[in-house]
Order: structure tokens, then sequence, then C-alpha cells
């Protein structure tokens, strides 16, 4: 463990640093994000600016949600974003057996090698959304601070198993680019309040495909309006992300060579 964690900080240190040697390319990117975060809550200042709301949430309440829905988007991009395009790339390219000779697993190198300093603006945004949003909606009560943390990392453990799954499927559909849109389309779910859903909805958001965990739920801690019940959908949480990363091995073992 030791070693993989030595092996991790390397790769982030060399990550940052080829970053800062291309200043510019890393300050537009940081200003694309910024301005798309700026963008984001639109469709929400727009309903609320008409007069429409989301039944029984105010507008900071939603806010609040699609912030921390943006901060968990922008960890997971940093970190787990690349891996679907790395091994798109090396399948077409037929240089993933360069990866399967590396003595580490390769699910691993491919992560610890693609942190991605280009989504750091998402989590610059998703924290100043946050901190803006949580200032109107009143004070945090101790007890929900450690109900968020655990209820964001169970957010974070499913875009972690989201990005395996797409990655997993490279290895028989190489012509995939298309996947990313249908699971961002998904996880729109996660960026509003799950009671404006029918329960059918609400039962798979919550609990097979479990997006809601990446806002919904966290802010709901925070707002005191978390139903103790909600605590238990950590556990699909990290079924789904175990689920994806034994997916991706699994095509491992199924790869046959260039173009999968």
């Amino acid at each position: 463990m030791k070693k993989l964690f030595s092996i991790y900080k390397t790769c982030v240190t060399i990550a940052v640093a080829q970053a800062l040697s291309y200043r510019l390319n890393f300050v537009l990117s940081l200003l694309i994000t910024l301005g798309f975060n700026i963008l984001f809550p639109l469709v929400t200042i727009l309903i609320y600016g008409a007069g429409a709301s989301f039944p029984g949430w105010t507008f900071y309440e939603v806010l609040l949600i699609q912030s921390v829905y943006t901060l968990s988007l922008g960890f997971a991009c940093i970190m787990f974003s690349s891996v679907l395009w790395a091994t798109m790339q090396h399948i077409r390219e037929g240089s993933f057996e360069v990866v399967l000779l590396k003595p580490l697993n390769p699910l691993f190198f491919l992560i610890a090698s693609n942190f991605d300093m280009g989504s750091f603006g998402l989590i610059i945004g998703g924290g100043v959304l946050f901190g803006f949003s949580l200032a109107h909606t009143g004070l945090v009560s101790i007890i929900a601070i450690p109900q968020f943390l655990l209820l964001f990392a169970g957010g974070f453990a499913v875009m972690a198993g989201l990005q395996m799954i797409m990655a997993a499927t490279s290895f028989k559909w190489v012509g995939n680019s298309r996947i990313p849109e249908i699971f961002d389309s998904i996880m729109t779910f996660g960026k509003y309040p799950v009671t404006i859903f029918p329960n059918v909805v609400k039962g798979i958001t919550t609990f097979v495909i479990p997006v809601s965990m990446i806002g919904f739920f966290p802010a709901s801690a925070l707002l005191g309006r978390l139903e103790t019940t909600a605590l238990f959908a950590v556990i699909p949480c990290g079924l789904f992300m175990l689920f994806g990363i034994w997916l991706y091995h699994y095509m491992v073992r199924l790869y046959e060579g260039v173009g999968g």
C-alpha cells in the first residue's frame, strides 16, 4: 500500500508540474470550467425568476444541491474522468499491451497516470457556489457534518463506479464515444430534489443507479432534511463502485488486442 501511495503521489506531482509548465493552457481550462459553473444553475435561476419553483424547495436549497453535485463531479473528473479516454486510445492504437506489461494493476496505473488538473475549475466554481448557497440556508447542525461527509463519499463512489463502467465498455465496444452522454443524462437526476420525481424514478436513482447521492442526499443532510433511512443508500453506492472496478478487471481479462 505504501508503494502504491508513493507512485500515486509521484504521478500527481508530475501532473501538477505539467499544468504549471503550460500556464496559459491551465488558466484557460480553469476559465472555461468556471464559465461552465456560471451557466450551470441557469435553469434553476430562470425557473425561480419566472415565479415557478420545485415544490417544497427554495431557490438556495436547490442551488446547494447543485453545488454539492458540482463539487463531487469536480473531484471525480480530476481523478477518474481521463480513464475512459485513455483506455479507448490504448485499445484503438493497440498500446494497451504496454499497460499490461507494467508491474502494476492496469486500472490503478491508468488512474494514477491520468490525473487531470484541467478540471480543477469545477472544484473552485462548486466551492464558491457551495459557500454562497449555504450562507443563505441557515446554520448547519454539528451532527449534519459527519452525515454530509459520509453521503458525499457515497456520491464520489457512484461517480467512480460510473467512470469504471464506461471505461470497461471500451474493450468490446470501441466506438463508444457517446456513452458519456448517456451517463451524463442519467446523472442529471442528481442535480435536482429527488422528491419531485415519481417513486419509481426515486427508487432507481437511490438504490439501482444511486445518482441522487451525488448531490441531493448530502445537501439534504446539511439542510436538516435527511431521512435516517437515506444513510443506508451509502451501501449500494459502495457496491456500485465495486461493481465498476470488478467489471473493468473482468473486461481486461477478455482483451484480445488492438480494436478490442
